[in-house]
């Protein structure tokens, strides 16, 4: 299988701080990577730096096939972005979303025009296509949201919580969007506080202060620590933390 994210050691430092300490890990085409850790572990950051925002202080990573130190414009074009805090703008109708991001990632106007009619087709908001997204259960916004990251086709979309504040059921029917996304080969790098959500990934990494201690399959994970749960392995982890947010 094509390695898609691949990295070496990479680190990234704030004066005598380390916030990622030499983490090395490969993920591939189609794969459901999850990203977790406790506050304080250095997810965001070492997202931040598979994304292209932020320069590592050492170590070396490739994203989609580009270099994580000189090719971060490239690596912006190949990938999507969702954030549980912000990811639409709630005064744009949905369709003027579609088209904003559309335009953003260098959709032409009959690509965008192409790919509303085919989102607002799946999703069923043939009513609410001309709506202000502000007026749109927190559901709704999220699955609009997932599918605005993977308008242009990325080769790798980041989901950073996607989850968080909507409710079980919502949460599975999201998780089908994902399901769907990596059948076409779209690699899904996640992070999540929900331990159930961990279960649905096909790997899971756990960073503790800044490092990457477990790295397997839910159900090597769980036979590793003892554990009946992803939630006791977890802990397992969590608990020797030294820093938080």
């Amino acid at each position: 299988m094509e390695t898609v994210i691949r990295t070496e050691k990479l680190t990234k430092r704030f004066g005598d701080f380390i916030a990622t300490n030499e983490i090395t890990f490969e993920v591939k085409k189609g794969e459901i990577f999850g990203f977790l850790g406790a506050n304080g572990a250095g997810k965001t950051t070492a997202m931040r730096m598979l994304c292209g925002l932020s320069i590592p202080s050492s170590g070396d990573a490739q994203v989609a096939g580009f270099d994580v130190y000189k090719q971060t414009e490239e690596i912006k074009k190949n990938i999507g972005y969702m954030s549980q805090k912000f990811s639409l703008y709630e005064d744009l109708t949905i369709l003027e979303n579609i088209k904003f991001f559309g335009g953003i990632y260098g959709l032409t106007d009959k690509q965008i025009k192409t790919k509303s009619d085919s989102l607002v087709e799946k999703l069923g908001l043939h009513n609410e296509a001309k709506k202000l997204v502000s007026g749109l259960p927190l559901g709704w916004k999220q699955k609009l949201s997932f599918s605005v990251a993977v308008l242009h086709d990325p080769k790798i979309v980041f989901l950073d919580e996607p989850t968080g504040g909507v409710d079980p059921l919502t949460r599975r029917q999201f998780w089908e969007l994902i399901y769907d996304a990596a059948d076409t080969g779209v690699t899904i790098f996640v992070t999540t506080h929900y331990m159930d959500e961990a279960e649905y990934c096909n790997r899971i990494s756990i960073m503790v202060d800044g490092r990457i201690d477990a790295l397997d399959s839910p159900v090597n994970l769980k036979k590793q620590f003892n554990a009946n749960s992803m939630d006791e392995v977890f802990y397992q982890l969590a608990r020797g933390a030294k820093r938080a947010e």
